[in-house]
């Protein structure tokens, strides 16, 4: 066995506690269920860089998502929720947990409800949710076109653009606790703030009823679209990222202190601060974990020194905790 090897798989007292984990769910769980070990996750994220899940599921049902998390729970394992990985950087030894993706298609709902309304499933993608709300001449989803997540995940970090967040336009959010109880909960009785839900920090969001601002002719929705979708093509990079890196701090914008801080282009290995946007750490194809977090210090310390100010990360560090390696 290489280091590498022992790096994804662990000792062997350790890959046993997963290969018994995955023996008492896969009896339990249905057939249109996902269940795998020591399933890469650099493939499911944006950023492409990072390790293995050591036990990976992709439940059919809210019956599969209650088996998975009861036994979580039971045995004491660490769950993760796993949207379309777009803010997130998977650690090179990878995540010493479950992971949970919502990537089947019945999480994928989309639901006109006749009055104005739209049900979305967690696993919608937001760039879906866009292009079927402008079919229905729906008005005020556009702000979300280009922004490489699910619903899901953006109700979870309250994700925005361009001036707009999704809790803007919710009306109420259907969840489970990790007891596996399933939960409505009405906006107003949420706690949201910048690029965070309280009520949904432990638990995982199952879709939303949302109500846009109105109805309009479908050709100028789109046309709002198509503008908001090439002033982030102008404006963001294409190479593959996490999305911004770092949050603004107040009053200030992350991605100018980094760029006065003269670190347009800094490098470690394939990882690299974006010469469009400083805000955003690119893969320049080969990137390793390592060098995005060597990359995030190397920002956070120059930028301290420059500007005095310390930049704290909006990207999440996916099984761990940025205080762990900062």
């Amino acid at each position: 066995m290489t280091a590498s090897d022992r790096s994804r798989s662990g000792t062997a007292p350790d890959r046993r506690r997963w290969d018994e984990l995955l023996a008492r769910l896969r009896p339990q769980l249905s057939a249109g269920a996902k269940l795998t070990g020591e399933e890469s996750l650099a493939t499911k994220t944006t950023m492409r860089v990072g390790g293995a899940a050591r036990v990976y599921a992709e439940p059919a049902s809210v019956a599969d998502l209650q088996i998975l998390l009861g036994e979580a729970k039971a045995h004491g394992v660490p769950v993760f929720m796993l949207g379309r990985g777009s803010n997130l950087i998977v650690p090179d030894e990878g995540v010493d947990g479950l992971v949970i993706s919502l990537a089947q298609e019945a999480w994928a709902g989309f639901v006109p409800t006749g009055d104005g309304r739209v049900w979305a499933g967690a696993g919608l993608r937001l760039k879906n949710l866009c292009g079927l709300a402008a079919k229905a001449g729906l008005v005020g989803f556009e702000f979300l076109e280009g922004i490489p997540g699910n619903v899901g995940g953006a109700l979870r970090m309250n994700a925005g653009a361009m001036g707009g967040w999704i809790f803007d336009v919710v009306e109420e959010v259907r969840l489970m606790t990790r007891d596996g109880e399933v939960r409505t909960l009405a906006k107003a009785a949420m706690h949201v703030d910048y690029r965070h839900c309280a009520e949904l920090h432990d638990a995982v969001a199952l879709g939303a009823l949302l109500r846009p601002a109105t109805q309009a002719d479908a050709a100028a929705v789109k046309r709002q679209m198509d503008a908001y979708a090439q002033k982030r093509h102008e404006s963001q990079p294409r190479e593959a990222s996490a999305g911004c890196i770092f949050k603004n701090p107040p009053g200030h914008s992350a991605g100018r202190l980094i760029d006065e801080s003269g670190l347009k282009g800094e490098r470690v290995g394939d990882a690299e601060v974006s010469r469009v946007h400083a805000n955003f750490i690119v893969n320049r194809g080969r990137a390793s974990g390592a060098d995005v977090l060597e990359l995030v210090r190397r920002v956070r310390a120059r930028v301290k020194e420059a500007k005095g100010v310390d930049l704290e990360p909006e990207a999440l560090l996916y099984g761990k905790s940025w205080h762990d390696v900062l």
